[in-house]
């Protein structure tokens, strides 16, 4: 019998943990990419300090409802987070450190984008607890960065990161996308290169994806988008994987590689379907058998911060959808799914009773494979590039 043909409870007690993640968003840019579908403004004429102001009012409401323990991983997405001034980004860490306390080893990102990091913010961001920062590169290609509606130059990317390391930043990761409009496998190879001249402990390297509400779906619909054929992209990924595992990284999960030690604790505990707090204009959160989504605009968040929490919706989570879920975001882990993990979040459930029939087949298909001893499964090679196929099984 498959989960999907039993009567389940909604998550059992052992699954309700208080989180020991923290995402917030800052929802502002420079500009608006071309295949951007994130909850991101243009931050030109934004009420940013009042909307600083509503972000700490939700803190605090948050810390009220659900206290926080001590807090091991700290995200800071957007947008762009560094499109904040010195005063705003200090005034805003600050803020995060009053209402959640941070392990002493806790890992704090900060997301940014090349050109927006001058010393003056980085010695603020350091002060404030910031301790990994995520480049958004994309690609080192000044035709290709044109043509996708970056605003930065290659350069800039080798320059941000120098100024890092002079700031005192060692643990620092870069973006790379493929599959972009154009793109031939020679600019990717090139561009790998550049990105590995910069000796980095962590890589994330993500395939294009046409979102709708942009520019890219756009032109798309219009047959006015020159992707690479599909043969190509898996030309590409392959490559990657290749090229990275040769320079000495591994890869953990589908799209990230690291050294050993350097994979992102944050990311990992969405990999893991675990708890996090979600705090900011259309963050998502996941606590107590419950997930939120907050109010997406800007003012109208700000207005509704102001009378309490930010919700745009609410719901329960089933154990069969949070099961679901387990197997999805668990199985881009190239270490994959434990029973030990499985049964330690849904209260001793077995995992092959569960999903039996579903890993049988997929074992079956060459796309799975058992891990021994731990009774777990992970992706074979194949598995990887038909990610999808197998996430879709657990729906």
């Amino acid at each position: 019998m498959t989960v999907s043909e039993k009567t389940l409870e909604p998550v059992p007690p052992l699954h309700r943990w208080t989180p020991k993640a923290l995402y917030v968003h800052i929802p502002f840019c420079t500009n608006k990419c071309f295949y951007c579908d994130f909850n991101s403004y243009v931050a030109a004429g934004q009420p940013i300090d009042a909307y600083l102001d509503a972000l700490e009012n939700e803190m605090r409401l948050t810390a009220e409802e659900l206290p926080p323990g001590t807090i091991d991983t700290v995200f800071v997405g957007g947008g762009t987070p560094t499109v904040l001034t010195p005063p705003q980004m200090t005034r805003f860490l600050d803020s995060v450190r009053r209402h959640f306390p941070l392990a002493a080893d806790a890992e704090f990102t900060m997301e940014a984008n090349p050109g927006t990091t001058d010393l003056e913010k980085l010695a603020a961001m350091r002060e404030g607890g910031v301790n990994r920062i995520s480049f958004g590169a994309q690609t080192f290609d000044n035709g290709l960065l044109e043509r996708i509606g970056r605003i930065h130059a290659a350069q800039d990317v080798v320059d941000s990161i120098a100024n890092a390391r002079s700031a005192g930043f060692a643990n620092l990761s870069i973006d790379l996308m493929f599959g972009l409009p154009n793109q031939t496998l020679r600019q990717l190879q090139d561009s790998v290169e550049r990105a590995l001249e910069l000796d980095l402990p962590h890589y994330s390297l993500y395939g294009l994806k046409v979102e709708e509400n942009t520019l890219f779906y756009r032109l798309y619909q219009r047959d006015e988008l020159p992707l690479p054929e599909e043969e190509e992209e898996v030309a590409m990924y392959e490559y990657l994987m290749e090229r990275l595992s040769r320079a000495g990284y591994r890869q953990y999960e589908i799209s990230n590689f690291a050294r050993p030690g350097c994979e992102s604790r944050h990311n990992t505990v969405y990999w893991r379907n675990e708890p996090y707090y979600g705090l900011g204009a259309g963050a998502h959160g996941y606590a107590l058998g419950r997930r939120h989504i907050n109010i997406k605009g800007v003012q109208p968040y700000i207005d509704a911060a102001a009378n309490g929490l930010p919700r745009l919706e609410t719901s329960e989570v089933s154990a069969d959808e949070a099961m679901g879920d387990f197997m999805m975001v668990g199985l881009r882990l190239r270490e994959g799914v434990t029973q030990e993990d499985f049964g330690r979040q849904f209260g001793g459930a077995d995992l092959e009773e569960t999903f039996g029939q579903e890993l049988s087949r997929l074992v079956k298909q060459g796309l799975l494979e058992r891990t021994g001893s731990a009774r777990g499964y992970r992706l074979t090679r194949q598995g990887v590039l038909l990610g999808n196929e197998v996430f879709g099984a657990f729906v």
